[in-house]
């Protein structure tokens, strides 16, 4: 009698049945939890580090739901992958244009939902809760605060 080899991939209906609902409910909970922001994404394969390290225009700002966009037109916020942050401006008056930059480093704590912003100038400080984290948006609300800011690529 020949005996037939055994087939490693052939496995019972049962035992596959089996395999294909445990896979699917592990795949329905990992996406579930990947969503860390309250205005998403909810999954994305660049790590947050490397969707935070850009240079960032702020595109919309609202505070107490007034559009105060026109109050940080000028600014320009470059944060490296290494953690190092610089905040530049460009103001003008009149015939008079001002430069302001200052150097630092940016953070993220609370398992990434808080992005915290160190410079050298002290002013420039702050804590913001990210709503919203991709390659192209970046949403911020200023930590204890009413500030929102809506940033892209600059």
């Amino acid at each position: 009698m020949i005996e037939r080899p055994i087939n490693p991939f052939r496995t019972p209906p049962m035992r596959t049945t089996t395999a294909l609902l445990t896979l699917a409910f592990l795949g329905s909970i990992a996406l579930s939890s990947c969503s860390k922001y309250e205005d998403g994404p909810a999954f994305s394969l660049r790590s947050k580090k490397e969707r935070v390290a850009n240079t960032w225009r702020v595109e919309s700002a609202t505070n107490n739901g007034s559009d105060v966009t026109s109050a940080f037109d000028q600014y320009q916020l470059q944060m490296l992958s290494d953690g190092d942050a610089t905040l530049a401006a460009l103001y003008t008056l009149g015939e008079f244009t001002f430069e302001f930059e200052t150097n630092g480093t940016w953070t993220l704590e609370s398992t990434g939902e808080v992005l915290r912003l160190d410079f050298e100038n002290n002013a420039a400080d702050e804590s913001y809760e990210i709503l919203r984290l991709k390659e192209d948006e970046l949403w911020l609300r200023e930590k204890d605060g009413t500030l929102e800011l809506r940033l892209t690529p600059a």
